[in-house]
This record gives structure tokens, sequence and C-alpha cells, in this order.
């Protein structure tokens, strides 16, 4: 069991909080919402941090865009699932970016964003009850697939999990196999293409949360195409994330009660684990 802290907890909360006042189905802002608020509220031309006021729209977002990243895992996941012996090449693609996408989801229910049209890092911070927005300057390094992945694994709650890790360039690092994939020459792997049905889908599914092991398999570029470690990752990932909600937000609440368990991966997949002591994904107030 993993302890949440009272702060985060609480900011958590309260960016939830208004999305029991409408209806879940149209509580998703249009494409960009957030970036495009948080554009406008960024003070341009500072270079060191500076608090903005413009946070009740923005809070809200965060949680609706977290919401939404982690509904892309879940997509993701399941085109990577369908794709298991159809094309090796996609389903790692699209096994890892199931992995971004939790991880993503994962550092906006933390505060964080990186806006990329004003080279800026924005941090939701929470204290004696009111919110604020704090702009950052980008750094050097910090492209998308690393920025999210860092900030995750520097909190708390998952600098000591195996399942996170820094997304550095390597053998032990989801990016390296994904890059695999998408950019080495000579890949000469394509099986005959024989699209998958619904029963392969969820017995797919059905085996990769039953996989036990003694660590979490991160995937090897040494082994590519490591699809069951890629898969596997992927899922207990989106599934930690769906655990913190659970806990932090509870099933009582409008929104996230109706986007926990989407109707299109309905018969496909049901969020269970088959975990060894010590790996589990549970977390406690």
């Amino acid at each position: 069991m993993r302890k949440i802290d009272a702060s985060l907890q609480d900011q958590i909360h309260g960016a939830f909080a208004p999305l029991n006042d409408a209806a879940a189905a149209n509580a998703f802002p249009p494409p960009g919402s957030l970036s495009a608020a948080l554009d406008q509220a960024d003070p341009t031309g500072t270079a060191a941090a500076v608090p903005t006021a413009k946070t009740p729209p923005i809070v809200r977002m965060f949680a609706t865009a977290a919401v939404d990243m982690w509904l892309r895992a879940v997509h993701s996941f399941l085109v990577s699932a369908s794709l298991t012996n159809v094309s090796p090449v996609w389903s790692s693609v699209t096994g890892y970016y199931s992995s971004h996408y939790t991880v993503r989801s994962i550092a906006h229910l933390l505060g964080f964003f990186q806006l990329f049209s004003r080279k800026r890092s924005v941090r939701l911070e929470y204290e004696n009850g009111r919110f604020s927005c704090v702009f950052d300057p980008k750094q050097t390094r910090d492209r998308e697939h690393r920025f999210y992945w860092k900030v995750v694994k520097a909190n708390t709650l998952f600098a000591g999990d195996p399942f996170f890790t820094q997304n550095l360039p390597g053998n032990e690092s989801d990016v390296s196999h994904r890059d695999r994939a998408n950019y080495a020459d000579h890949l000469s792997n394509f099986p005959t293409f024989r699209p998958l049905d619904a029963v392969a889908v969820r017995t797919r599914i059905e085996r990769i949360s039953d996989i036990e092991f003694q660590a979490p398999p991160i995937p090897k570029v040494s082994l590519y195409p490591d699809i069951d470690s890629v898969q596997v990752i992927a899922y207990h990932r989106l599934v930690r994330c769906r655990e913190l909600l659970d806990t932090v937000v509870g099933t009582n609440n409008r929104f996230w009660r109706v986007h926990r368990d989407p109707t299109w991966a309905r018969g496909f997949i049901d969020f269970q684990l088959v975990e060894e002591t010590g790996l589990g994904s549970e977390f406690t107030l």
C-alpha cells in the first residue's frame, strides 16, 4: 500500500469537484482547450516562475485532460493487443503509447503540463485551499517523452514503483523499444496480415493480465519485438492510474464514475491484475 499525501489528495479532489455539477458526457472541453487557456495565462516575457490567479477553469481542465489521456491509454492498449500477431511494429508502437498516455495522465493529476508553444512547463499548485499556476522555463532536454516520465518518477508515490521509469535512451527504456520500431532500418519482420477477431483480443488481454513475474519486464530493445513486455507494463500502468483515481476521487464522483469504465472497452478489459507480493497497485489515503 502506498499512502497518498494529504496535499495531493486535496489538489486532485479540488480539480475533480466541479465535474460533479455537469453531465459527464459533456464535461470534456473542445480539443486544445487547456493548452490555449495556459497560453493566454502565461506571463509572457517573464523569465522566473510566476503564479497566475486565472485558475478555476484551468484547474478543471487539468482533471479532464488527465482522464482524456487515460482513455487514450486504454484505447491504445486495445489496439496494441489487436495487432499482436498482425504487426509487431505497430503493436510495439501503440503499446508504448499506451504507457506514455498513462504517464502523461498521472502527470496532469500531479499538476504538470508542458506548454510546447511557449517553451514553458506549468505546475498547478495547491495551498491553503487555493490553486495557482506556476510557469517555468522549459529545460533544453525536456522533450515531452522525457518531461512527463521524469515528473511522475520524481513523485514519492511512484519513485519506488518499478513499473515507472525515467524515459531515457538505452535498453532499459520503453522509448528505446518504440524508437526501434519507428526508426531503425531493416526490421524485416512483417507477418502475413491476419486481423484478430474480438475473441482473440479478449484472450490476449486476459493472458496479459494473468502473467506473473518477479520484476516488471521493461522491454529490451535487444529483444525486439518484445511485445509481451511492452503490453504487460502498459497494462499495469493504466491499472495503477485507475486505482489512484478510484482511491482519491472515488466512484461517487459523477465524471469519473462514468469514464472509469468506458463502454467501448467493456467485454475486452476488466482492469484486473495478478501481481507478485511487493508489486501491488494499491493506494491508501
